[in-house]
């Protein structure tokens, strides 16, 4: 993902003041730069750096900053940059596997008027938007809705129901999405590949806003939500034929400790078909809570195979973040 010093966004495809009917460049000031640290052991050093860089949303008048969450996951260092270059010093308060979303306070005052959350529930295929990253209009694209349907990441994540935006932002991770009242519609989280008639084009997964009142008390308070933990396998897996592959596994998680491997074709949980990745994950989550026993029947080399997989609870992988 490339530094929010190395990109623009060309003048034609940026967003115009008058297009909207509330103060563009006044809600533009809520996004804030976000760089963090990640101790060199940490369990997603590897896969995502120990150095990562975003965007992030002030959402509280106490300087609370909603971003993505892989940005903060296991930080032990925060930074928030304002539109007017002031850096100031900040710490991860929550972060939520389920959602996606993580949650950064900011350590002193940043002087900036927040961004109201808007409701993503009505937003319709066609409707225009804004996609925002620090530093004004220049950072900032006009944007569509394109999609809104389930999204299954690789890493063991299921939305419902996702926003998909087109054109691509360059800089997208924790990004804003401006509905056009001037409210918050949901967080950048991907860039993915389109189908379509014309070839592929490049498109962004948006986090929907509606997820996060539900679940805010519970990250500012606890750093978590209080729910039932959902069961976590530690693979990384990707749709095959009427089946789930796994592509790679979590070092030292349930799944290598139950010798599934990549490659393997995953066909059955407990003993009903997989037909696809979403699936794969809710037919996992419905046996039970974390620690449950999962029984899988896979394919190994054309060979059918049964093995049983003891879940774990994700977080306990995790570095937590230090609540203050």
């Amino acid at each position: 993902m490339a530094s929010p010093g190395d990109w623009k966004i060309p003048t034609s495809a940026q967003p115009r003041a008058a297009d909207y009917g509330y103060d563009l460049e006044q809600a533009l000031t809520a996004i804030v730069a976000l760089s963090t640290r990640v101790p060199p052991e940490a369990f997603t050093a590897e896969t995502l750096g120990t150095e990562r860089a975003g965007n992030g949303v002030v959402i509280g008048e106490d300087g609370l900053v909603l971003t993505i969450g892989y940005l903060v996951t296991e930080a032990d260092s925060v930074w928030l940059t304002t539109h007017d270059g002031r850096s100031v010093p900040g710490h991860v308060v929550g972060f939520d596997a389920v959602t996606g979303f993580g949650l950064v306070q900011a350590l002193a005052d940043l002087k900036i008027k927040p961004l109201k959350l808007g409701r993503s529930g009505p937003v319709k295929i066609g409707d225009r938007a804004v996609m925002a990253g620090v530093g004004g209009r220049a950072r900032s694209l006009a944007v569509e809705i394109v999609a809104r349907q389930e999204f299954a990441g690789y890493w063991e994540y299921v939305l419902d129901e996702a926003l998909f935006t087109a054109p691509s932002h360059p800089h997208w991770g924790g990004a804003a999405l401006i509905g056009p009242d001037g409210a918050l519609l949901g967080i950048g989280s991907l860039q993915l590949q389109q189908g379509g008639t014309g070839g592929p084009k490049t498109i962004n997964m948006i986090v929907p806003i509606d997820l996060l009142p539900p679940i805010l008390d519970d990250l500012t308070t606890r750093g978590r939500v209080d729910r039932p933990v959902r069961p976590w396998l530690g693979l990384y897996a990707s749709d095959g034929e009427d089946a789930v592959v796994v592509m790679g596994l979590a070092d030292d998680g349930p799944a290598e400790a139950a010798d599934l491997r990549p490659g393997d074709v995953i066909v059955a949980v407990a003993g009903e078909p997989v037909a696809d990745l979403a699936g794969f994950f809710r037919q996992v989550w419905a046996l039970g809570e974390a620690g449950v026993r999962v029984p899988l029947t896979i394919q190994r080399d054309g060979k059918p195979l049964k093995l049983s997989v003891t879940s774990s609870d994700r977080e306990r992988f995790l570095v937590s973040p230090q609540l203050h």
